[in-house]
């Protein structure tokens, strides 16, 4: 947390705190308390976030908390959020103001015998009802104490006796229109993808891998998985090891342009792309390549804990070499991602779907688990025949899983 002035003698401010080098700009996302609340030391009292990752501001002293700035506008760093009025700190019961009924002075007085008028019409109303044959317990009386006056007579027979009028549109139809300003989050993403297709030479090449031989593994080897290392055997950590594997013999696809060099990585950080409640993030699995499948699911599973939570940290979003997302969770049968710059490529795995397809051995048609996938890349740095033959290799490797644990 930023340092803290007073402004005057008994005024604290509190300001943005400075939360990481590229940041210049984040957005309250929500206050805990409310503008006159009573706070204490180091309560958090406000949520902000930038186009990483989500903060907490804290209060610096204990006192009443003076809100400066609303629930989602942009303030830049050093920004005044609010201010602890101290004075307020020692003696908290004097503070909290009593609530005392006032006076409406459009409110009618109502006479103390009033339930005898309540739904009661006046001598001239109930003429009207009566001629039209309306029972006074059908309507609303808007006179002193609930009384039913000619008017409320008058407007209830003109209801009654205008035909409903048809309505061009169903009645549970709707054409309202709201805004919502763009989070720090989703103005961040809409800028860096659109950064990538302009500034990149994106192409994508397309592949299907049958998934049966994973599958059969999972089903056979799942419980003595789950029983061992306390987490469950899922596809992610199978494509995380093809893919670190195909990256070690294909390097150009884990490397990356920097003005007019290019990085190689003898390393493999996998970039997860994760759906969280505000947006999609991309926590990094770091040394994914010496990790063993234990390893990356609890990795998997402990980052996308922190992602649901908006608890990820800066550090655990940056810093990828390479990107898998997987778009069949939510049933998409095939797609084109874009690349996760600065990287050079990114892995798009699809829905799972049977399908029919000659068996290689026998020549008969067979219906089997087959998946979609595709790898988009920066030509500028990955050829055609290093992208398809890295594509390929992480084919061979999930269709046969033995060769990933023999490696071969």
């Amino acid at each position: 947390m930023q340092e803290t002035q007073k402004t005057q003698s008994q005024i604290v401010d509190i300001k943005i705190p400075v939360v990481g080098e590229s940041i210049s700009e984040v957005t309250i996302s929500k206050w805990l308390v409310k503008d006159g609340d009573m706070v204490k030391i180091d309560q958090i009292v406000a949520e902000i976030e930038s186009d990483k990752a989500t903060f907490e501001i804290t209060a610096s002293h204990s006192g009443k908390c003076i809100i400066k700035a609303e629930a989602g506008i942009s303030l830049e760093i050093g920004a005044l959020v609010c201010q602890i009025d101290t004075s307020f700190a020692s003696n908290q019961t004097s503070t909290t103001a009593i609530p005392t009924p006032s006076k409406n002075p459009k409110k009618e007085e109502v006479p103390s015998n009033n339930s005898s008028i309540i739904g009661h019409p006046s001598p001239a109303a109930h003429k009207i009802l009566a001629e039209k044959g309306i029972q006074p317990s059908t309507i609303k009386g808007t006179g002193i104490g609930g009384r039913i006056t000619k008017e409320d007579a008058v407007s209830t027979m003109t209801k009654a006796s205008t035909p409903a009028t048809v309505q061009a549109t169903p009645s549970n139809t709707t054409r309202e229109q709201r805004r919502e300003k763009m989070s720090s989050l989703r103005k961040t993403i809409s800028r860096r993808l659109v950064a990538v297709k302009n500034e990149t030479a994106m192409l994508t090449t397309f592949n299907e891998i049958n998934m049966k031989p994973i599958m059969d593994i999972r089903k056979e080897y799942k419980d003595a998985f789950k029983e061992k290392y306390d987490v469950g055997l899922g596809f992610m950590s199978f494509f995380t090891k093809a893919v670190c594997a195909a990256l070690k013999e294909y390097p150009a696809v884990n490397a990356q342009i920097d003005g007019d060099e290019i990085i190689y990585n003898d390393f493999c950080d996998i970039s997860i792309a994760v759906s969280a409640p505000k947006g999609l993030v991309v926590p990094v699995i770091r040394n994914a390549d010496i990790l063993s499948f234990s390893q990356i699911e609890k990795e998997i599973l402990q980052l996308a804990q922190k992602a649901r939570e908006n608890k990820l940290s800066i550090e655990e979003m940056t810093g990828g070499t390479f990107t898998i997302t997987n778009g069949g969770i939510f049933g998409s049968l095939m797609s084109t991602p874009i690349i996760n710059g600065p990287q050079s490529a990114i892995l798009g795995m699809h829905n799972i779907v049977e399908r029919p397809v000659v068996c290689p051995y026998s020549k008969e048609i067979v219906a089997r688990p087959m998946m979609y996938v595709a790898l988009s890349y920066d030509h500028r740095i990955i050829d055609g025949r290093e992208s398809v033959s890295f594509l390929v290799r992480v084919k061979q490797l999930l269709e046969d899983p033995t060769r990933l644990l023999l490696e071969v």
